[in-house]
């Protein structure tokens, strides 16, 4: 089996941020066979291994997804024997080292009511993957104008001690005006309440996004590789049968 990961390994929580949070915090929300979990798919695509290095983990998560299924993965450019790599993505994961947690009058917490306005604006700035239940995985923060939701940003992931901030997006016509910026700060003053400590993933290509996240107090911590990978292993069974 061949697995590259593009850091060193380590064993930092932030190695392996879906994992950690499948099987501690958000397990209520999981799904698991052995080393293998992913979220419920009304919540998050996201599925993880406890060790990509380890052919027992690749079994089970062919387990958990069955026969020709797929699952998006962190950490793996090159698939395990009976997996193929469909498409690759390349993002940066950055962490909290100087940000300026504040709440924030102007912002409403939202909630599954608030659901079919945010999947509007997710649509149109698409910042991630969002779901039905996204809403759920933590506090979802908007801020509205005349009623209408312009700008949101959220807690996605959950390892212990670590609160990913995630869905930052800005309706287009309302950019500019340090919305993201604010919000960002708003959800990041809840987590540190709780003694939690904020992180975030960008795509790499993001230039834009990064350089504000650094500027607001975030660090690069490491780059990583996020694959959608498909069980192929059943399917040279039938063929060889």
């Amino acid at each position: 089996m061949s697995v590259t990961a593009l850091d060193a390994k380590s064993s930092h929580i932030l190695d392996n941020p879906a994992w950690a949070a499948l099987t501690g915090p958000h397990a209520h929300f999981a799904e698991r066979i052995g080393h293998a979990a992913r979220y419920h798919q009304d919540v998050a695509p996201f599925h993880a291994v406890s060790d990509e290095d380890d052919p027992r983990a690749w079994d089970d998560l062919a387990a958990l997804v069955g026969p020709g299924g797929t699952a998006p993965v962190r950490g793996v450019t090159e698939a395990p024997e009976g997996w193929k790599v469909v498409r690759t993505g390349y993002g940066v994961q950055l962490v909290d080292t100087g940000l300026r947690a504040e709440p924030d009058s102007e912002t409403v917490r939202l909630g599954l009511e608030d659901v079919p306005e945010i999947l509007d604006l997710v649509a149109r700035t698409v910042p991630g993957p969002y779901l039905l239940r996204t809403v759920e995985m933590g506090t979802y923060l908007g801020i509205r104008h005349r009623g209408r939701l312009i700008a949101l940003a959220g807690e996605r992931l959950h390892p212990p001690g670590w609160t990913e901030i995630s869905a930052v997006c800005t309706d287009p016509a309302y950019r500019g005006r340090g919305l993201a910026t604010r919000l960002v700060r708003a959800v990041a003053a809840g987590i540190k309440d709780r003694g939690e400590r904020p992180f975030l993933h960008a795509r790499a290509d993001n230039a834009n996004a990064i350089r504000l996240y650094e500027s607001i107090g975030f660090t690069l911590r490491r780059r990583t590789a996020f694959s959608l990978v498909r069980q192929t292993a059943a399917a040279v069974l039938e063929e060889t049968a």
